[in-house]
C-alpha cells in the first residue's frame, strides 16, 4: 500500500508506485514518476518529471532536479543534490528575472544500484553508472563508470565496489567482493563481473 504523509506536497499528475513511501514535509513535483516500493525521505524534493525505477531510497532533505532519470534500487543520501543548470543565473545580463525559456535544462542519470553519499552534489549533466558509490561529500563534474567508487572535489575513482556496497579487494589477478565473493575483471578503466 502507498503511504504518503498528510504534510507531504505531491502534485496530483505524479504517479507514485505500489508500496512507495513519502514522508512529512517531502515535494514530489508534477509528471513525476517513481517506482515500487521507493521511499522519499522528510524534506526530500522530487522535481517536475523526474523518473525513479523501482525501489529507490531518496534520503532526508535529499534535492533530485528535473530531467534526473535513476534507475531501480538507487540510494541518494540526506542532503545529496542532483543539480540541473550548466550556467546558473536569477536573472539575465540586461537584468530581466530568468525565465523557464531562458536556460538549457540538464540533467543527472544514475545507474542500477548506484548509491550518492550524504551531501554529495552531483554537477549535471553527468552519468554514473551501475553500482558505482558517490562517497559522502563529493562533487560529480564528470561521468562515473560502473562500479566505481569516487570521491573528493572534484569527484576521481578511489576504488572499485560491488553489488553489495563494500569495496573490492584484488586477490589472484581479479577484484573480489569480500561479501559475496563475487569476483571483476578490470579492463581500460572499466570493471566487469566475471
Amino acid at each position: 500500500m502507498t503511504h504518503v504523509e498528510e504534510s507531504a506536497d505531491v502534485a496530483f499528475s505524479a504517479f507514485l508506485g505500489a508500496e512507495t513511501n513519502i514522508w512529512h514535509l517531502a515535494q514530489v513535483r508534477e509528471d513525476a514518476v517513481l517506482g515500487e516500493q521507493c521511499n522519499v525521505g522528510r524534506g526530500a524534493y522530487i522535481g517536475p518529471g523526474v523518473r525513479l525505477g523501482n525501489r529507490c531510497k531518496i534520503q532526508n532533505y535529499a534535492l533530485v532536479y528535473e530531467p534526473a532519470v535513476l534507475g531501480e534500487g538507487v540510494f541518494i543520501g540526506p542532503a545529496a543534490v542532483l543539480t540541473n543548470d550548466l550556467f546558473p543565473r536569477a536573472i539575465n545580463p540586461d537584468g530581466t528575472l530568468k525565465s523557464g525559456d531562458d536556460w538549457e535544462m540538464v540533467g543527472v542519470t544514475i545507474g542500477q544500484g548506484a548509491a550518492v553519499g550524504a551531501r554529495a552534489v552531483c554537477i549535471a549533466p553527468v552519468n554514473i553508472g551501475k553500482w558505482a558509490t558517490v562517497a559522502a561529500g563529493a562533487v560529480v563534474t564528470k561521468d562515473v563508470v560502473d562500479y566505481a567508487i569516487v570521491a573528493g572535489v572534484p569527484a576521481k575513482r578511489v576504488g572499485w565496489v560491488g553489488e553489495a556496497g563494500r569495496p573490492l579487494i584484488q586477490a589472484d589477478g581479479h577484484w573480489v567482493c569480500p561479501a559475496t565473493q563475487n569476483r571483476y575483471i578490470e579492463s581500460d578503466g572499466h570493471l566487469q563481473p566475471l
